[in-house]
């Protein structure tokens, strides 16, 4: 004769077996994982917003294959944490913690002024911080935030540091982009959304600024052996969607994210494709590409914005005067 088990231990049972489930399938919905095994002893490499979400896990990725990190962060804090709880694991040592704001133009002048002072060489730049779908609000100098931040700040901080780059070649330049590209606009005669603002308008034009900029940069940097590609990791569980609607809503939450979560990669997940976008051997010979997470978009599949290389130099010569470079 079995014995028969409490209701509450077959409830528990069920559960326990429903949540592993769920667990696997989130795994498998999370896409492939980066598989080189590429040592990076000696080679330095800055990744903005690197205290955090994606930034925080390819950061983690680069320390145990050995590189030395640069950690530019707008908040010197939460970097420091970050940053012992990396070298903790990892056991390495070379990971440093640097102010860069990317909402202040002299903020990124003074993190590039302090990186050319400390370091030889620059292997690898990762333009990965962001902001996202935030309310309407401008940069110290006078740029719509989401403008300013994702798109300006970085076109700053790489032209600032491309003799680095050139002369540590082969190098590269990892944009992080966003699947948004394909919606957005380039506003010219509204650039800064000053007549009208729209945050979603607003974060889908920086992403295609983005875009558009790595095709121009590495554009101009033919022959260089600096490769330039951007790269859209996935829709990503981050603290960059703090400002999406169901996060502020406690019903929203509950009737809705449990849904979002098996479709949303973790941080770690999403940093797969950013680290193909690194390291791949296969990718340093090519330049201008954009990947949707690990697959190269062909151009005639891009949109006719990105195709449009009278806006992407428009775009350059607009950027390089907002940067006053």
């Amino acid at each position: 004769m079995g014995i028969k088990l409490p209701k509450s231990a077959v409830f528990g049972s069920a559960v326990c077996t429903l949540v592993g489930t769920l667990y696997i399938i989130k795994d498998k919905l999370g896409g492939r994982t980066y598989e080189g095994t590429e040592k990076l002893t000696d080679k330095v490499i800055i990744v903005t917003g690197a205290n955090t979400g994606i930034g925080k896990e390819v950061t983690r990725d680069l320390a145990k294959r050995e590189a030395k990190i640069v950690m530019a962060c707008r908040d010197l804090g939460k970097c420091e944490k970050t940053r012992k709880e990396i070298v903790l694991e990892t056991k390495n040592k070379f990971i440093y913690c640097r102010l860069c704001d990317l909402a202040s133009q002299s903020s990124i002048r003074e993190f590039v002024k302090a990186f050319n002072q400390e370091h030889d060489r620059l292997d690898i730049l990762i333009n990965n911080a962001g902001v996202m779908r935030c309310p309407k609000s401008v940069t110290k100098d006078g740029i719509e935030t989401q403008l300013g931040v994702n798109h300006m700040g970085h076109f700053l901080l790489t032209n600032l540091l491309l003799d680095k780059l050139k002369s540590s070649a082969p190098s590269r330049v990892v944009v992080v982009a966003s699947t948004a590209h394909r919606r957005g606009k380039i506003k010219i005669e509204d650039l800064n959304s000053e007549q009208s603002y729209d945050p979603g308008d607003a974060y889908a034009q920086s992403k295609l600024a983005n875009v558009l900029f790595a095709k121009e940069l590495a554009k101009k940097l033919a022959g260089t052996g600096v490769a330039v590609n951007s790269v859209h990791p996935g829709l990503v569980d981050t603290e960059i969607m703090r400002h999406m609607s169901f996060t502020k809503s406690t019903v929203a939450s509950l009737m809705i994210k449990p849904f979002f979560w098996l479709f949303i990669k973790t941080p770690k997940q999403g940093a797969q494709a950013v680290l193909n976008a690194a390291l791949n051997p296969e990718l340093q010979k090519l330049s201008g590409v954009y990947l949707s997470q690990f697959d190269i978009i062909k151009e005639e599949d891009e949109t006719e914005e990105v195709k449009n290389t009278k806006l992407a130099e428009w775009l350059w010569v607009t950027s390089t005067k907002w940067s006053k470079l």
